[in-house]
């Protein structure tokens, strides 16, 4: 039980420090995978430009799988916590099992999605043929081969709920080398293998995810006995996927408006072929340094949701503070990166008549990481706390209601050339800074209503 020992006594800010760092490399390796494919394929001899945009339309529906499976661990990781600050065992054995009931569910869905729907979905966005088709290759095996990122995205949470969040990030180590590994060997043909392009690069990702899955499940199973395990335990309980989704569900609803966010911006950029590349680009890079403030998140969650569930006030109130410190110091490390070496990452990625108008979006919205990190570590804390609702509110704002309606606006002021696009990538601070207010209007109200009551 040291485990648990940690979460109740260390203090809160070197708690955080070490659950947080290893999380943080997590996710930033999870980002890997994504920026990986697209600069090995972006070095291709031939079609390396249509690959490169079909990575970019297929992303939405790779953030959608990772949306519905981290959504779920995110209502499993609180729930699980919160259950073992209360010391209920028998319960927490029901929350894990059907966290992964759910799992086999999600993996249905996108099986199907992968067989019958990729195609009407990859046409809704080109009218090339070459895009279209490695379009539908590369997300048809990701779909298909699903199962490794969903229950990856599980098991990580049921980890970091226990607070070992050290073996969530080796395994995400190795994904990300048997990936990293893999790309060129798939996609360019080395030794044996044969040359296989955007498919190589398809199948590299979900191998990688798949090794990690498998890693994890033996960690979860060898290393997590605050909790019984089993297969009784994944009958289906409707009371506990409820409480799982009740947290989760919003979490879900927040990290799927990336994806639509993301599909949306692809139609507003459909116009230009070399804007919409670049902003696929570029969002690979933007992931990377938000899954930073994701990655601290994931600490913040599992530390405010063990010490609500104890109702320790003061560890609830040194979370929230050191949480909202350290995403801000991560955030400017991330703003100075981006904005000084735009120019290196546009050469990685072999960006090409994409180049200018990647770099023009990398000066301007990386403006915005400062905020959109504040905001992710507002709904961590709203999801430790029961405010599903206000989680939600914030990730309708910061991508739905305000920035699609924006960058709709400011796409119809100039529709040619980079000044035109450039008003476009404006929409995004823009959004963040007024989410971020609205933010901090939340997290007042929470404060005064669930940390303030307690004794």
């Amino acid at each position: 039980m040291a485990e648990s020992n940690k979460m109740k006594e260390m203090p809160v800010n070197k708690l955080m420090v070490q659950m947080g760092i290893p999380m943080i490399l997590s996710m930033a390796l999870q980002a890997v995978y994504n920026i990986a494919d697209s600069a090995f394929v972006g070095n291709m001899r031939v079609g390396s430009e249509a690959a490169l945009n079909a990575l970019t339309l297929v992303f939405p529906v790779q953030m959608l799988m990772v949306a519905v499976g981290i959504g779920t661990g995110v209502g499993t990781n609180a729930l699980l916590a919160r259950t073992l600050g209360q010391g209920n065992r028998k319960k927490a054995a029901k929350v894990a099992g059907n966290s992964l009931f759910l799992g086999v569910i999600i993996y249905v869905v996108c099986l199907l999605f992968g067989i019958f729907g990729v195609r009407a979905y990859i046409s809704s966005q080109t009218v090339d043929a070459e895009v279209f088709e490695m379009g539908v290759s590369y997300l048809r095996i990701c779909c298909v081969i699903s199962f490794g990122i969903i229950f990856f995205s599980l098991f990580e949470k049921l980890l970091q709920a226990t607070g070992r969040s050290l073996y969530s990030t080796i395994g995400q180590v190795v994904g990300a080398v048997v990936n990293i590994i893999l790309d060129p060997i798939m996609i360019y043909g080395i030794g044996p293998c044969p040359e296989m392009g955007v498919k190589g690069a398809a199948y590299a990702t979900v191998i990688g995810q798949v090794a990690s899955a498998v890693l994890l499940l033996i960690f979860h199973i060898k290393l997590d006995k605050e909790f019984e395990h089993g297969a009784k335990y994944m009958k289906p309980d409707g009371r506990i996927i409820k409480e799982i989704y009740a947290i989760g569900l919003p979490a879900i609803i927040a990290q799927a408006l990336m994806s639509i966010m993301v599909y949306v911006m692809n139609l507003i950029l459909k116009f230009n072929p070399s804007a919409q590349t670049a902003y696929g680009l570029f969002y690979k890079v933007q992931q990377f340094v938000l899954f930073l403030a994701f990655g601290l998140r994931d600490a913040i969650t599992p530390i405010i949701a063990f010490a609500y569930g104890m109702r320790s006030k003061k560890r609830i109130q040194d979370g929230i503070k050191y949480g909202l410190i350290y995403t801000v110091a991560l955030m400017i490390i991330g703003i100075a990166i981006t904005e000084i070496f735009p120019g290196a990452f546009a050469t990685l990625f072999n960006a090409g008549q994409s180049r200018e108008y990647f770099i023009g979006a990398m000066r301007v919205i990386s403006v915005s990481f400062l905020f959109a990190g504040i905001n992710v570590a507002y709904q961590g804390i709203y999801q430790a706390l029961d405010g599903g609702v206000e989680s939600l509110v914030i990730s309708l704002l910061r991508q739905l209601i305000i920035i699609l309606p924006l960058a709709g606006i400011f796409s119809l002021s100039v529709r040619n050339g980079q000044a035109g696009v450039s008003l476009i990538w404006w929409a995004f601070p823009i959004t963040e800074v007024i989410a971020c207010l609205v933010g901090y209007v939340f997290l007042k109200r929470i404060r005064k209503n669930k940390v303030d009551t307690l004794c």
